[in-house]
């Protein structure tokens, strides 16, 4: 198929409404505290998952929530999944840290989350 293969969902993000009450609720899902806890992102890590909540949707506007699939090459990949069809909602961005992100969506407008790590 592609020579630019996943390395699967590992970070899913979650748009709130009431940071505070969604910190609570996921800390008690989770069994863990926050490892970022900031007014404009929390995130917590269980079992070789990242799982962040993002106040309103944060400036990526999100309505709900996105899986990010874990690439070696975020540029490749984009490549692939637009020639395969997929429209590029957001462009790759750093993100601090090395780390690299980027949405497309796909022909029935959901939206897939992509992610690099350097």
């Amino acid at each position: 198929m592609t020579s630019s293969a996943t390395q699967g969902i590992k970070t899913v993000l979650h748009p709130v409404s009431d940071l505070a009450t969604a910190k609570t609720i996921y800390a008690a899902l989770l069994g863990v505290e926050p490892q970022t806890d900031s007014p404009y992102y929390v995130g917590f890590e269980a079992e070789g998952q990242h799982i962040g909540l993002v106040p309103g949707g944060g400036p990526q506007g999100m309505t709900g929530p996105v899986a990010y699939w874990h690439v070696p090459d975020i540029e490749a990949k984009l490549a692939e999944l637009t020639a395969a069809g997929a429209a590029v909602k957001e462009a790759a961005n750093e993100v601090g840290g090395g780390r690299l992100v980027a949405t497309v969506t796909d022909a029935d407008g959901n939206v897939l989350g992509l992610i690099q790590d350097r």
